[in-house]
């Protein structure tokens, strides 16, 4: 059944466009195995902005990644017609081993383990010429795609005034990420452990290309920055990095919108050493939309 996908036959089956798009092409091995590949190039937008002086790929790109290649395999199942939103529901169990650099090659590796409730859990994989870089557990499943059907909330307490702990200027001085990857637009409330980080979303940001909706992926980055801007802004971590380690679990459980405000709140207790972990929920409206397990490490630049 071995089915080679060039760069066309990708698009045809997938939604997501460039600069979201992380396969160049894929191979469907059997009904139940994909692997998928990308050559990884300085001139691609992500590596701009994340760790600029030491780009490497981000980690939710990886996962995007292995989420594209199980869709690959699941849609045929799921959405045989090819007319619905098939989306990562739970991406679990994940492991950022190495890092993937400009100019390094990618295999991304994709395989069925359970069929169950309309669902499909995929067992996935991130290589490069040294070895696994990531590995994931993925679960995918389907919902129609829809828009948004209301208008925004009125403005409220999480809305930007000169008094917010940290607005834009404040999070570039504290983080290394920049534009296109710089994702919290500023922390809106510090209480005690926790954080409130705020995302607007709009339909003219480059993640949201060919999408009706955001990446359930790039969730786990807000999440992630949140925290980290959290973290960094603590004195003993002064002129230090944030590396994401792992995720235990996150789970969607609604699509997000362009005109949306995530609300992400992030509990991250002081950490033991160089590691820490956190749970945090991203909030539209009141309502979660988002909840995630993380494990962070603080370095040295």
């Amino acid at each position: 059944m071995s089915k080679l996908l060039n760069l066309s036959a990708i698009k045809d089956r997938l939604p997501q466009r460039s600069p979201m798009l992380m396969l160049d092409r894929a191979e469907l091995i059997s009904e139940t195995a994909a692997v998928g590949y990308k050559c990884l190039s300085m001139d691609e937008p992500f590596f701009q902005g994340h760790f600029p002086g030491h780009p490497i790929m981000p980690g939710v790109l990886q996962v995007e990644a292995m989420k594209q290649v199980s869709e690959l395999l699941a849609r045929p199942k799921l959405d045989p017609e090819n007319k619905q939103d098939v989306y990562m529901r739970v991406v679990e169990k994940v492991k950022f081993r190495k890092p993937n650099n400009p100019g390094d090659r990618i295999k991304v590796s994709a395989e069925i383990v359970a069929e169950e409730n309309g669902e499909i859990i995929t067992a996935c994989k991130v290589e490069n010429h040294s070895g696994m870089t990531c590995e994931a557990r993925i679960t995918l499943a389907v919902r129609p795609w829809t828009d948004a059907e209301t208008l925004p909330d009125a403005f409220d307490d999480y809305d930007l005034t000169d008094s917010v702990p940290m607005n834009t200027v404040k999070l570039m001085e504290l983080m290394p990420h920049r534009y296109p990857f710089l994702f919290i637009d500023y922390v809106a409330k510090v209480e005690g452990d926790l954080v409130s980080a705020v995302k607007n979303v709009t339909g003219n940001e480059p993640m949201m290309a060919g999408y009706a909706t955001l990446p359930e992926s790039v969730m786990c980055e807000i999440t992630a920055q949140a925290g980290c801007a959290s973290v960094l802004a603590r004195p003993e971590n002064a002129g230090k990095i944030g590396y994401f380690m792992s995720i235990d679990r996150a789970e969607c459980f609604s699509p997000v919108y362009p005109g949306d405000r995530l609300v992400c709140e992030i509990t991250l207790p002081p950490a033991k050493g160089r590691f820490g972990k956190g749970t945090g929920r991203i909030l539209v409206g009141g309502r979660t939309v988002f909840e995630i397990t993380l494990m962070f490490a603080i370095v040295e630049p």
